[in-house]
């Protein structure tokens, strides 16, 4: 199989409800669609859900543009590949820029299944025919504007809701919420919002005593030694998501017992192989793991649920249908989850259609590049 045809989209699509984190609030997105075509004209997706601003990441869409233009789409275009490791094998060489290399690597797993004719999910090695699905709630401008998202979504059937915190927005409304939905399943992400001082450990362990599933990446990032203390002194589950980048993380993750939990995000980890890889590796070692998720539009949905197929997805996924997020996505046929629960497309590639006419209606730049 040779890629003939790469064509990149940069999409703009403002959200149904702005979302805050201990960062920076966003009311849209920016995500630059990848579209291949092999020489026996199929068509493959991917999406470079990059952030728009340096928060989450040095990686920004700006800089996902480049790299994509400069150097992953020459080293993909007119490669011969049989499997989709070989294909990403050629841009090995570009350090980090995981997101760019991960809608590249969602398009070539897309393209790889259908020229099977297998969905994305099967040929991944997912066992599940359905993904149970999370929600996460960003901070909002008081408790009572908090509770009413949190009972909009338990009355959509979604049972996982994940409350971002930050300093100044932690015990108060993670209590309120236990209060008002004492069987929850609740768990709480600060994005590395806190710095390693006693102040910080005591509000920790004081949201220790709240049952919840897990308290994901509390410190900055590189900062596993201050993980491990954490996780000693409490009995709630810290997950990491933004520490660990690469296998090599996730070993010390393991080593030093910084986390017990993997928030598992594609774009995060450089694309699909890798993302298996971590999830073969975590559930060697007795880490249970969840896919987390970067407001995808429904391309990148689309890839996500695939790889929660695996069986070492054992937690609520952040794969919530396309209609908590987007007016109307890029797929003809949002991702729809009934009753919390995400069905795992079975038709061939991602299993869903892309609408070409709205992403060019929506698209703010694209580039065409052929061999």
């Amino acid at each position: 199989m040779r890629i003939t045809r790469i064509t990149l989209f940069e999409v703009s699509l403002p959200l149904l409800h702005s979302f805050e984190t201990s960062s920076h609030r966003k009311s849209g997105l920016r995500h630059i669609l990848v579209r291949a075509v092999d020489d026996d004209g199929r068509t493959g997706w991917g999406e470079i859900a990059s952030p728009t601003d340096p928060y989450y990441t040095s990686e920004i869409t700006d800089t996902a543009w480049s790299v994509a233009e400069r150097y992953i789409t020459p080293a993909a275009l007119g490669t011969e590949w049989d499997e989709p490791a070989a294909l990403e094998s050629t841009w090995s060489k570009v350090r980090g820029h995981e997101f760019t290399k991960a809608g590249f690597s969602a398009a070539a797993w897309d393209l790889h299944a259908r020229a099977q004719e297998r969905s994305l999910a099967s040929v991944l090695g997912g066992t599940r025919t359905e993904v149970v699905a999370g929600v996460s709630l960003g901070i909002e401008p008081s408790i009572d504007e908090l509770l009413t998202q949190v009972e909009r979504q338990v009355s959509a059937g979604y049972p996982r809701i994940k409350l971002k915190i930050a300093p100044g927005w932690d015990a108060e409304p993670v209590r309120a919420v236990r209060s008002h939905y004492p069987d929850l399943d609740l768990h709480v992400d600060a994005n590395g919002a806190y710095p390693d001082t006693a102040e910080s450990a005591e509000i920790l362990r004081a949201l220790d005593e709240q049952s919840l599933t897990m308290i994901e990446q509390p410190y900055e990032p590189r900062d596993f030694p201050a993980h491990a203390r954490l996780q000693r002194r409490i009995g709630t589950p810290v997950c990491l998501d933004e520490s660990v980048v690469d296998l090599a993380d996730l070993r010390t993750m393991i080593e030093l017992d910084a986390g017990r939990v993997l928030n598992i995000k594609v774009s995060r980890m450089g694309g699909l192989l890798a993302a298996r890889r971590a999830h073969d590796v975590a559930r060697d070692a007795g880490i249970p793991v969840w896919c987390g998720g970067m407001h995808e539009f429904g391309v990148g949905r689309a890839a996500n649920v695939a790889i929660s197929s695996l069986p070492n997805f054992t937690l609520p996924s952040d794969v919530s249908g396309s209609a908590k997020y987007y007016a109307r996505d890029v797929i003809t046929s949002p991702v729809v989850a009934v009753n919390g629960v995400v069905a795992v497309p079975d038709g061939p590639g991602i299993g869903y259609d892309v609408d070409v006419e709205w992403v060019r209606q929506n698209t703010v730049r694209t580039a065409d590049l052929t061999i």
